[in-house]
């Protein structure tokens, strides 16, 4: 706790200061990002350092393998991941969600190699959610590395066509008030790629 505190006394002497109109009005007036990000929870992968966005302007959802689940008929069961979207396309009426997937996913190697020993209360379940990419890339290659990389792609990919499952995500996509994004990032190499409309990633 000891570094977090420390951080924090560096943030209050100067990042503070400088953002402190900023912070004051994000207050007064509330929260209005336009843009929904769904990325993983590995600390490798930080959406506002990648986006260089500030305070205020990203509404971000972080899990294991950056996962959307498909839409179910809601019950009593906890649903983070989709409460959060909810929130974030019907209240905040955000304009665009981008699912960021990353390079040495570890939610993607449990997928091919299995969920580790010591995490099997809630893991297998959850990243079950992405068996299809999983299947996808033990038929189309051989090679470990290969397979891990193509389940991560796969994992956006998966997650973008579940966002198409919810009714209120279908329905402001025609109403053209809400765009889906992919995009890719390299950990070792800070590379974006953004998936194209022929369902290949490339640099942005």
């Amino acid at each position: 706790m000891d570094n977090l505190l420390d951080g924090y006394r560096r943030f209050r002497a100067t990042s503070w200061p400088e953002r402190k109109i900023l912070f004051e009005k994000l207050a007064a007036r509330g929260q209005r990002p336009q843009t929904l990000v769904i990325a993983c929870s590995d600390s490798r992968v930080d959406p506002s350092m990648i986006f260089d966005a500030g305070p205020g302007e990203l509404f971000v959802v972080r899990n294991v393998a950056n996962l959307v689940p498909p839409y179910t008929t809601p019950d009593h069961d906890h649903h983070g991941t989709s409460a959060a979207i909810e929130f974030a396309v019907r209240v905040l009426e955000v304009s665009q969600i981008v699912v960021v997937g990353h390079a040495l996913c570890g939610g993607a190697g449990a997928l091919i190699d299995g969920a580790p020993e010591k995490a099997r209360d809630f893991l297998p379940d959850w990243i079950n959610i992405a068996a299809p990419a999983r299947d996808i890339a033990l038929k189309l290659s051989e090679d470990p590395e290969e397979r891990r990389r193509i389940v991560e792609h796969q994992c956006v990919k998966l997650s973008l066509r579940n966002l198409e499952t919810f009714p209120w995500v279908r329905e402001k996509l025609a109403e053209g008030q809400l765009t889906l994004h992919g995009a890719f990032f390299a950990v070792a190499t800070g590379v974006l790629e953004r998936l194209g409309p022929d369902g290949t990633f490339a640099p942005a």
